[in-house]
């Protein structure tokens, strides 16, 4: 049995790629307080590299928020550094790396965005992500290291985090008092949205798969969602009766983002991987974790517009 070191496992993503991980490989996941690869000294994680002998290292660990000196700090130097420890202690493993749509910046409206495509972040946080990911690709592409950047697009499903929007929407939702209102920032955006346990299984193809022809892959649903559809929607599966008003700021990752889709052509060709759920069911399954249970049952997640393809 393979064995996969996993940092970040009791994150969002990373518990679904734990569970996803575990029905085939031996998982080990060191807690921050063991192991932070934003606070470790390389020589300890050179150690413990050298220690377990992992055939795959997966980071599912990063900041999405905060000021740009911490973002760069979580998610580009320990990037780097994860990188230069595998070079010198496990050359051999496989490192799989979760990278985000925000490395792309504005797409023009209606088009799918594929990999090859510059990157040119407008936030922080965007600049944060593809610097890692080029960092990858350069180690990558000079031998140092076997690596895999998956380019997740805005992963939705249980256990979302309040940090996200419909993360927080759905925590709104199930405190909101009758009549109260359910108060948001600007909807009008689209999103490709991709289940969280479709992004694990991703993962789990990327761990591996023998000699990948590409080393960064989009990971999404290949279909753009106006976001208020899927606010209203998420209100539908709550059967709350709430009013939306979109009267608070925009957040400052994606506000300068109207449209982006994702070309899924290449992992699908690389990784022979696909999306399975649809937004629906994603929602569902977020409002399944997220309600209370004195509320009454949900409308069934197979209800509203977005079990369609939306076109622009």
């Amino acid at each position: 049995m393979m064995r996969v070191l996993l940092f970040g496992a009791s994150g969002f993503i990373g518990s679904h790629s734990r569970k996803e991980l575990e029905a085939t490989a031996e998982v080990v996941c060191p807690s921050r307080g063991e192991c932070d690869l934003v606070t470790a000294r390389p020589e300890a994680l050179r150690t413990l590299l050298g220690t377990l002998r992992p055939d795959a290292v997966v980071s599912c660990a990063g900041a999405v928020s905060g000021a740009a000196e911490d973002l760069v700090r979580v998610n580009t130097l320990a990037t780097a550094k994860l990188v230069d420890a595998i070079a010198d202690a496990a050359p051999g493993a496989r490192l799989v790396r979760l990278g985000s749509a925000a490395e792309y910046g504005p797409v023009r409206f209606g088009t799918s965005v594929a990999e090859d495509r510059p990157p040119a972040p407008v936030s922080a946080y965007g600049v944060s992500q593809a610097a890692a990911t080029r960092l990858m690709e350069v180690a990558a592409a000079a031998g140092r290291v076997d690596a895999v950047a998956l380019r997740v697009f805005n992963p939705v499903g249980p256990g979302m985090p309040r940090t996200t929007l419909l993360g927080r929407v759905a925590a709104l939702l199930s405190r909101l008092a009758p009549g109260e209102d359910l108060r948001t920032g600007p909807l009008g955006a689209y999103r490709d949205f991709v289940d969280v346990r479709d992004v694990a299984a991703a993962i789990r193809r990327a761990v591996t798969v023998t000699a990948p022809q590409a080393r960064v892959l989009n990971v999404a649903s290949g279909r753009a969602v106006p976001v208020r559809d899927a606010v209203h929607l998420l209100v539908s599966v709550s059967g709350r009766p709430v009013r939306v008003l979109e009267d608070r700021p925009p957040s400052p990752r994606s506000a300068d983002v109207g449209w982006i889709r994702a070309d899924v052509g290449r992992a699908a060709s690389v990784l022979g991987w696909a999306p399975e759920h649809d937004l629906s069911e994603s929602i569902g399954a977020l409002w399944s974790r997220t309600a209370p249970t004195h509320l009454a049952d949900p409308v069934p997640a197979t209800a509203g517009p977005l079990n369609r393809r939306s076109e622009p």
